[in-house]
């Protein structure tokens, strides 16, 4: 009897049990159990701190535009399981899901009986299925997000034509280490020998460590503000932000990308060195139009993403602190005089007192404390003490929303903001109201 969509995708939650496991014997064994499909699916590895998802949207994009089929694997997912697997933007249907659940269910049984193999986890089988998937579909192209770090990630082991390092910041530091130069070398662990790295807008030090594992694996750099560079100009009219863009092809002028934020121009500008590259590598002829249509299609939710005009609403799932100074540049910059009222609520696992403490420096914020349902949710007795004058704890966000949108004027603005499981919560009950 066939399992139902709910019963396959509470198989595939089981895995959390096993948490996070940097490794690849586990998804190697998983792999070579459904005949290695990561050696016959063409690939392009993305990695970075920030800016991987939106980075993966606008080269997915663009490369639809030239009538290919691109295969995304993302994380995590804001409205359905089943978009972390995704064929042009559509995801995986519950019935694949199913067929491969159970494939898999066999399999797994049997590795859990082996101690080198046991214990597979969540993100390390749904990088097989994605795979699987990719392969079964036939797609021209995959597009990869690491999921953590890079070197030890379960998604390193495709064999990539291109790579890509967005940013490097401080997050999961208890596993990808304390500095910015630890960091930067596990993200390095995606560059494969002699393929091609594009970098975003990486501060020096990491750049340091990322060049060496370059050089060592004879991979050329295509480095930004060296190699390609973007010209932010300003804000569109509506929504967004537009750009000259410069590389090897020449200038575009007025690029424009739908998502609001300066570093929105930063990841579309890795999107299309990572697009030119492939082209050549194909010998694919394109046209600037493929560019500036492709980009103009992206969407991204959660990521300064606007729900509503009037009141203005903005939700944005900057969940760590290099996101975070990100957002609160873009909040000084964009809304300057704006009364702002920001509910936000993260994982405990995170640095919320470096989070909070940039929040605080908004101009004219009015900040919401709050938990949410979540097992990793930072509870609230852990935010008491940030009370103050500015800031208020809020034991339940959804009455939050109710209260701070009843006191909120016309000129306000509304953030949400912390966590994406966080921020896609919210969007869900925003948008059915």
């Amino acid at each position: 009897m066939s399992l139902t969509i709910e019963e396959a995708i509470d198989w595939i939650h089981s895995r959390l049990l096993f948490g996070s496991r940097p490794g690849l014997d586990r998804v190697e064994e998983l792999l070579k159990r459904v005949d290695n499909p990561e050696i016959k699916v063409p690939t392009i590895h993305i990695a970075g701190t920030n800016g991987k998802g939106s980075t993966v949207t606008y080269l997915r994009c663009m490369l639809e535009e030239l009538g290919l089929k691109v295969g995304t694997f993302t994380s995590p997912y804001i409205e359905q399981f089943n978009e972390r697997i995704a064929i042009n933007g559509r995801g995986i249907s519950d019935d694949q899901i199913i067929l491969y659940v159970e494939k898999y269910q066999a399999l797994i049984k049997e590795m859990d009986q082996h101690p080198e193999s046991a214990g597979i986890t969540e993100f390390e089988t749904l990088t097989v299925m994605a795979l699987d998937y990719f392969l079964d579909e036939q797609v021209d192209i995959a597009i990869i997000e690491v999921g953590l770090g890079g070197l030890l990630d379960s998604t390193n082991v495709v064999k990539p034509m291109l790579t890509a390092i967005t940013t490097i910041g401080k997050d999961h530091t208890e596993i990808l280490g304390e500095t910015i130069e630890a960091i930067a070398f596990q993200k390095a662990g995606i560059i494969k020998e002699k393929i091609p790295v594009v970098t975003g807008n990486i501060e020096e030090t990491a750049f340091v460590v990322i060049s060496e594992v370059a050089t060592e694996k004879n991979s050329t750099i295509y480095r930004y503000e060296q190699d390609y560079k973007a010209n932010y100009l300003h804000p569109d009219k509506n929504w967004g932000e537009i750009f000259d863009f410069y590389g090897e092809v020449g200038k575009l002028p007025k690029v424009k990308v739908p998502l609001l934020g300066r570093h929105q121009v930063e990841n579309a500008a890795v999107a299309i060195q990572l697009f030119y590259l492939y082209c050549q590598m194909r010998q694919i002829n394109f046209t600037d139009r493929d560019v500036y249509h492709g980009l103009a299609q992206a969407q991204w939710p959660a990521r300064m993403e606007k729900i509503s005009n009037e009141p203005l609403i903005i939700l944005d799932g900057a969940h760590n602190d290099h996101a975070m100074r990100r957002l609160a540049e873009n909040l000084k910059k964009e809304f300057p005089n704006r009364e702002i009222h920001i509910l936000f609520s993260a994982l405990s696992s995170k640095n919320i007192d470096q989070m909070i403490a940039i929040l605080r420096k908004v101009p004219n914020v009015h900040l919401y404390l709050t938990t949410f349902d979540y097992p990793r949710a930072v509870e609230l007795t852990k935010m008491a003490h940030y009370e103050d004058e500015k800031t208020e704890i809020v034991s339940l966000w959804q009455f939050g929303l109710g209260e701070i949108l009843e006191k909120m004027s016309s000129e306000d603005l509304m953030l949400v903001t912390g966590s994406l499981y966080f921020v896609s919560q919210v969007r869900e009950l925003l948008l059915n109201i």
